[in-house]
């Protein structure tokens, strides 16, 4: 371990390599040191440690549609700890938690009116998995045991959440850990007839079928449940054709499989509605959130569901847990605090409808990069987009770690991932930020080579 200093030097110890940063290319992190390094962070900008603004093209990761260090928050947090700081779930409420589960059932589809807490994206959705291999226990389907999920799909890194997505990287490591009995559907994406399209593309429904290929080759009555995401997000803003998600809901009916949407990135105001389930008008079994619900201050996440759900597992003795599953921090009281007030700032600033409104201007933005001869894809929807370079030849990845480098010499936070860079810009972002944040996008992409 190193040895403590008397004062801190934050570029010495990044460079040994004390924090072992997640997602990172931490060698790489060790070497340029300080240049990658955030101090401040104020409204939709990030300041870094030599003092560059920087542009938060993705709401810090997908988490801050408000910006940054709002005051509102600030206090709500503080005098949450003030007043209950902590309070365990385990057979104890309080009353800000309790508030908020009613609230969030408010938001979301008829219908799904209880909430079951955790602390991010990957515990709620492997939260909404146990969920549903109970939920057909108890209904005497216990031979429902089989998990689907689709190709690029991602879902966290929980050993459920990992095992049901469908990015290679993310899985070949801990393939002997994976989950039994999962399989997956494939994407709905096909370059050659879907390139570029603005918003849901009309190719592509009939790739729902290939659920009732896997109902075909593992019989219905294996299949407990299949989890989407209702935009695919962290594979790069892949959109659902038109009728897609429909056809999804239909074939799930027919056989008795529930539906769980991944809402971590898309739920609380990313497509223009509170759900993605209510912009494209599909009811799925569960919806899991995390992220903007509490604007990434406090962790947060959670697993909505229907009164039939909740109701199958009320069952047994009174005195019984009935799901034997849950967090030490779920339904944090400070968490719950701080996503009131991010929903009261979101309810008095209209800022669901502001994102709704910014979608064209985005997407103009973006896909007048159309002409950038080694932009190879454009996709939007809602306040997301995505936009695939051309690899290099024999260096996959590498244009989209240079775009990275150069945007935080150039004002611009990005999220690259492989060649695909992503957008999802807070909601308090003004047209003429989006315009400028793509118009330096073609200035770096037309330097890169």
């Amino acid at each position: 371990m190193p040895e403590l200093k008397n004062e801190f030097d934050c570029a010495a110890t990044l460079k040994e390599g004390t924090w072992w940063m997640p997602f990172t290319a931490n060698r790489r992190v060790r070497e340029q040191g300080m240049a990658r390094v955030l101090t401040s962070a104020k409204g939709a900008y990030y300041t870094a440690a030599d003092g560059t603004k920087l542009f938060d093209t993705l709401s810090g990761l997908w988490c801050s549609p408000l910006g940054h260090a709002d005051p509102r928050i600030t206090e709500a947090l503080r005098k949450q700890a003030d007043t209950l700081d902590f309070a365990p779930g385990f057979q104890i409420a309080n009353p800000e938690t309790v508030r908020l589960s009613e609230r969030i059932a408010n938001m979301a589809p008829a219908g799904m009116d209880h909430v079951f807490f955790a602390n991010s994206g990957s515990e709620a959705d492997d939260t909404a998995l146990k969920i549903a291999i109970g939920y057909h226990r108890l209904r005497g389907e216990g031979a429902r045991f089989r998990l689907i999920g689709r190709e690029r799909g991602y879902h966290g890194v929980g050993l459920g959440g990992m095992s049901v997505g469908g990015i290679v990287p993310n899985r070949k490591m801990f393939a002997t850990i994976m989950v039994p009995g999962v399989d997956h559907i494939r994407h709905p994406y096909d370059h050659s007839k879907v390139a570029f399209s603005k918003g849901q593309p009309e190719w592509g429904a009939e790739m729902a079928e290939d659920l009732e290929r896997l109902v075909a080759l593992h019989d219905a009555s294996t299949i407990a449940a299949i989890m989407v995401e209702p935009v695919q997000g962290s594979t790069g803003v892949l959109v659902p054709p038109v009728g897609y998600l429909e056809r999804l809901r239909e074939i799930c009916t027919k056989h008795g499989i529930l539906l769980i949407f991944d809402e971590v990135i898309t739920g609380f105001g990313r497509m223009g509605e509170n759900f993605a389930s209510q912009r494209f008008n599909v009811k799925p079994d569960m919806i899991t959130f995390a992220k903007a619900v509490t604007n990434g201050i406090v962790p947060m996440g959670g697993v909505i569901v229907s009164s039939d759900i909740y109701n199958t597992f009320m069952t047994g003795p009174e005195n019984a847990i009935e799901f034997a599953h849950g967090y030490t921090y779920s339904g944090h009281p400070l968490a719950a605090a701080v996503a009131h007030t991010v929903l009261d700032i979101m309810e008095e600033e209209n800022l669901v409808s502001r994102a709704r409104a910014l979608e064209p201007v985005l997407e103009e933005a973006v896909h007048s990069l159309r002409d950038v001869p080694i932009v190879y894809d454009i996709r939007n929807i809602g306040l997301t987009a995505g936009i695939d370079l051309k690899p290099a030849a024999g260096k996959p990845g590498a244009r989209g770690l240079a775009m990275f480098e150069r945007g935080l010499k150039e004002g611009l936070l990005l999220r690259c991932t492989g060649d695909t860079i992503s957008f999802g810009p807070p909601f308090i972002s003004t047209p003429e930020q989006l315009r400028d944040m793509v118009a330096t996008v073609r200035k770096l992409i037309i330097e890169l080579d």
